[in-house]
């Protein structure tokens, strides 16, 4: 009974991504946002699960991948896009480029298509046990859920920086590119709650709580970009020593 544990999570992980693919086709996209946040929640406690259980095989990597696929690349690829479709408005000197415009329209789909890639290399990677290299799916995920909530709640400030051309533009390219980047990123793997060996994890988990007190929602997206510049200061800082 035990070893089923979790599988059974990883799948309630799958369920949530699907519902937030109804919400947002149903015009809910905070509700839709939330799901993913609750898929990341079994996200992790599936793995840790699995290590607590000493059940870890081969089925359940494989579930966990497609799952995520669902969760935290699909899901959240299509918030992207109707936010997408519904703020990009071009001037009618840009009307001459159609087929930029039509590239630009579809380029949500690429999270979608290299969050898939990335959970394929990570399935055969054998250098992400401990740690990650290339943005984990659930990070773009989360990013992204921020979305949502910044346009429901505010602040304007940040509501212009996500209907911007610019970032509805260039966060596709760019968070693609990070997700199968050679680049390593710490991972929040605990195999015990023990502060000796965890010191960056519960760091960074006490600077997104402080992050989210601040700025509510718009912590949520800095605590991604927080969780890329701590990961890339450790590069530095095991190159040098």
């Amino acid at each position: 009974m035990l070893k089923h544990i979790p599988n059974a999570i990883t799948s309630a992980n799958l369920f949530f991504g699907c519902l937030s693919i109804v919400a947002t086709f149903d015009g809910n996209p905070t509700l839709a946002a939330t799901y993913i946040v609750i898929a990341a929640i079994l996200d992790f406690f599936d793995g840790f699960a699995a290590r607590i259980l000493k059940v870890s095989g081969e089925l359940g990597k494989q579930l966990d991948s497609l799952a995520d696929v669902v969760s935290f690349g699909v899901a959240p690829g299509f918030i992207f896009y109707i936010h997408s479709q519904e703020n990009l408005q071009f001037s009618s000197d840009f009307l001459q480029f159609v087929p930029l415009l039509v590239l630009i329209s579809y380029l949500p789909f690429s999270l979608m298509i290299f969050s898939a890639i990335r959970l394929a290399k990570f399935n055969i990677d054998t250098r992400q046990t401990d740690s990650f290299i290339g943005l984990p799916t659930p990070a773009n995920a989360l990013f992204i859920c921020a979305i949502p909530f910044v346009m429901a709640d505010g602040p304007i400030w940040a509501e212009n920086i996500f209907n911007s051309i610019a970032f509805l533009s260039l966060y596709p390219i760019v968070f693609s590119y990070l997700l199968i980047a050679e680049l390593p990123l710490f991972a929040l793997k605990f195999k015990h709650f023990g502060v000796k060996g965890n010191e960056v994890r519960y760091l960074f988990l006490t600077l997104c709580l402080l992050l989210i007190s601040l700025f509510t929602y718009v912590g949520i997206a800095l605590c991604i970009l927080l969780y890329l510049t701590l990961s890339l200061f450790l590069k530095i800082k095991n190159k040098s020593a």
